[in-house]
């Protein structure tokens, strides 16, 4: 039995969109940990030097094995400079999810901290977003539940003494001020916050968080349908993002609004593309490079290049088309490259057992394509199902968390891992 939600377990054909498809994972959570669940700056680093194809070794730092540690980790890893990682579990710990540190042991592995155990209440339930630092070391993100109107909240956690303080800067109401926070946030250069809702198949929002006094004050800034995507910004202020058939751009328009731009349009269903509900990401050039859960020749799903043109005008190049089966299926986190540009990223189905891949696109010599490497297969007890994308260190290594899999993997699929994939 293959690790599927939906009617079909048809490896073409999928037709649950990426936002959708983590809400009926989170289903699935709620069912093996018996906690009910609600709805639920991406975070990636560059390398700075390339480096030469060569075999891949995976290692799990950490099991997580009981529930009480943590279960279902479903998000991109945050990494500090002194080398330790930070995530969210959907659920667990007490029952709605946990904020956790892991950290290298002296003599090898990894130590992990729960920091912060979410109680389902006005804390908030069910962090479902990246996390981000900010200048001084506290920790933001989203939690898709709980909070006063049980629709979700943005949270803050602050080291004190040897543990952490959690903090609820936003309670979302629902209605025009959007509900089920699933993205994380990011900051701009004012310390301002922007995030995005999800409200089901309805309209979402893009919201703005500005310091005030001695809380923050939040508006929507942008409605869209059928969004949850996480935003990228440019150093000149501008917001990307996506919905499941448009990637588009926020610029400020000096009176304190912003001016909507629709930068593509995917059209061309499936060889073009669907379900592109993942951060963008931009290269130095001012390419937008991002991921389609579904489409493609093969309907496996894409990695798309937008490369801006005279007038306005946007180019778009499918870089690479998924198989599916053993090449990698449905690349539902978004993709983070070096400075040689080559890219690297996750599929939450295909490889070897079917339970997911994490690969690389070596970026073309001359006029070549792009030529697709599987880095990583998982089979179950080295993870399963991995949600969420890769960061890379200096040296080349891969780091990443899947959904299912681990020592546990025969209890219900296990309760996830953070792995490393080593050249």
């Amino acid at each position: 039995m293959h690790f599927r939600c939906g009617k079909s377990g048809a490896k073409k054909g999928l037709r649950i969109p990426a936002t959708g498809l983590r809400f009926c994972l989170m289903k699935l959570a709620s069912i093996v940990t018996g906690a009910i669940l609600t709805l639920s700056l991406f975070s990636m680093f560059l390398l700075f030097a390339a480096r030469p194809a060569q075999a891949h070794t995976e290692t799990v730092l950490y099991n997580f094995t009981d529930g009480s540690d943590g279960a279902y980790p479903e998000q991109t890893l945050t990494s500090d400079h002194a080398g330790n990682f930070y995530g969210t579990t959907l659920s667990g710990g007490l029952g709605y999810g946990i904020v956790f540190e892991l950290s290298p042991k002296g003599s090898g592995g990894w130590n992990e901290i729960v920091l912060y155990s979410f109680t389902g209440g006005e804390d908030g339930a069910n962090p479902s977003g990246p996390l981000i630092f900010d200048s001084v070391g506290n920790l933001f993100g989203t939690a898709s539940g709980g909070g006063t109107y049980g629709d979700g909240v943005v949270f803050e956690l602050s080291p004190l003494g040897t543990g952490w303080r959690e903090s609820v800067l936003h309670d979302f109401a629902g209605g025009a001020d959007g509900k089920f926070p699933i993205s994380g946030v990011i900051f701009d250069a004012a310390g301002n916050l922007y995030g995005t809702t999800y409200n089901g198949w309805k309209t979402a929002t893009i919201f703005e968080m500005s310091p005030s006094g001695s809380g923050w004050t939040e508006q929507v800034i942008y409605a869209v349908e059928t969004s949850g995507a996480g935003l990228t910004m440019d150093a000149a202020g501008n917001i990307f993002s996506a919905t499941y058939s448009e990637v588009f751009e926020l610029s400020p328009n000096g009176n304190g609004g912003w001016t909507p731009t629709v930068i593509h349009t995917f059209t061309a269903y499936p060889k073009d593309g669907y379900y592109a509900d993942t951060a963008p990401v931009l290269d130095k050039a001012g390419n937008i490079y991002g991921t389609t859960l579904e489409g493609g020749p093969d309907n496996g799903g894409t990695v798309y290049r937008l490369r801006p043109e005279k007038k306005g005008k946007w180019t778009e190049t499918i870089l690479h088309s998924f198989k599916g089966f053993k090449h990698g299926n449905a690349p539902v986190a978004g993709i983070v490259f070096d400075e040689a540009g080559n890219i690297y990223g996750t599929t939450l189905w295909g490889g070897s057992q079917d339970w997911g891949t994490v690969f690389e696109l070596v970026a073309p010599v001359g006029k070549g394509g792009y030529e697709e490497k599987i880095l990583w297969s998982f089979t179950g007890a080295d993870g399963l199902g991995p949600y969420a994308g890769v960061i890379l260190d200096s040296a080349g290594n891969l780091y990443g968390a899947t959904y299912k899999g681990g020592t546990t993997y025969g209890d219900n699929y296990g309760y996830g891992v953070v792995f490393e994939v080593t050249p």
